[in-house]
């Protein structure tokens, strides 16, 4: 799952680094070919939220997918050798970051879809974009838009009132169901925006940052979900292997393909990624699950990506000498 959104959506890391000349073929696949990888992984995503909720508490699917995704974070740390940091002052930061980025929209997506189809969810995924460029003109000042990405803000929202049916009322919506799934989509450009004022320039990898938040979101998971869910009296098999693949692929590979990609093609052409998410979440829905489709959902979808494709284009003219251009929306991120 919109980590952007840009960048997802399933963890989120910190400022991304610049682009690497590619590596070998002879040694890794080719990165078009784990860019589908990835858009598939968090297409289905929402899929597996679905399956997982239908055994276990919202809380808990959260919390399962956090431990697995930290755990393959966790071992390609120690292969790398990679340190966690040591500053208590950047461990705060990552508290927060962890909150905004994994814990808080992870949640909200697994309690949405207890009552929203997984199509609805992926597609409301893909606004993040949009709230990346609406926050960006309050909280990040020296980000002018321009008229086209403010033309796209207005275009993606309408968008996504034509896939609630706004003309007919939101008949037959979950309003609260759909509510949260909005908010878990706002709450990534707001990490973003945190992360860059906080932890930019912190001296540390991607990896090590992402890694201590992953660390970090599942520590808070752990301290919420008893509070909320009692321990299951029996174990789903289905529902389980569905949490474990969203933890393990949905958040930590995700996370390492995401990563890799930044690092080789560049944020621009990685962040397109969550332009394939809705198609893929809403092919999965309707294919698996049966999920009904009416024609305002794929028409609405497609004017909400077209919008969110609009807020994040970029004149060609060269930014002024001394300024490093600002992006309105987060990086890459898992759904």
């Amino acid at each position: 799952m919109t980590t952007a959104p840009a960048p997802s959506r399933t963890a989120a890391s910190p400022p991304t680094p610049a682009p690497s000349p590619p590596t070998s073929s002879a040694t890794v696949l080719d990165w078009r070919i784990r860019f589908g990888v990835l858009s598939l992984i968090w297409g289905f995503s929402f899929l597996l939220i679905k399956v997982g909720t239908e055994g276990y508490a919202p809380f808990q699917v959260t919390l399962g997918r956090l431990v697995f995704g930290t755990v393959v974070v966790a071992a390609v740390l120690v292969v790398k050798r990679e340190r966690l940091p040591r500053s208590p002052r950047i461990w705060l930061h990552l508290t927060v970051s962890a909150l905004l980025l994994n814990a808080l929209p992870f949640s909200l997506f697994a309690y949405a879809e207890l009552t929203i189809p997984s199509t609805l969810a992926g597609i409301c995924n893909a606004t993040s974009p949009l709230w990346g460029m609406a926050l960006s003109l309050v909280a990040l000042s020296e980000d002018r838009p321009s008229r086209r990405r403010v033309a796209g803000l207005g275009l993606g929202f309408f968008g996504v009132l034509t896939v609630l049916g706004a003309w007919q009322g939101f008949s037959g919506l979950d309003l609260g169901g759909t509510a949260m799934a909005l908010l878990a989509s706002l709450s990534y450009p707001i990490g973003w925006i945190y992360v860059r004022r906080t932890l930019a320039g912190s001296g540390h990898s991607n990896l090590s940052l992402s890694g201590a938040q992953l660390l970090v979101a599942t520590a808070e998971l752990a301290a919420v979900t008893p509070l909320f869910t009692s321990f299951p009296s029996h174990f789903p098999v289905v529902p389980l292997l569905a949490i474990v693949a969203l933890g393990a692929l949905g958040t930590g590979l995700a996370f390492l393909l995401q990563y890799a990609l930044v690092a080789e093609v560049g944020p621009t052409t990685a962040q397109m990624v969550t332009y394939f998410i809705p198609v893929i979440a809403t092919g999965a829905g309707v294919a698996v699950l049966g999920e009904s489709l009416s024609w305002s959902t794929p028409v609405g979808a497609v004017i909400v990506l077209a919008g969110a494709a609009l807020t994040q284009s970029r004149p060609r003219a060269a930014a002024p000498r001394g300024a490093a251009p600002v992006t309105a929306g987060p990086p890459p991120r898992q759904s």
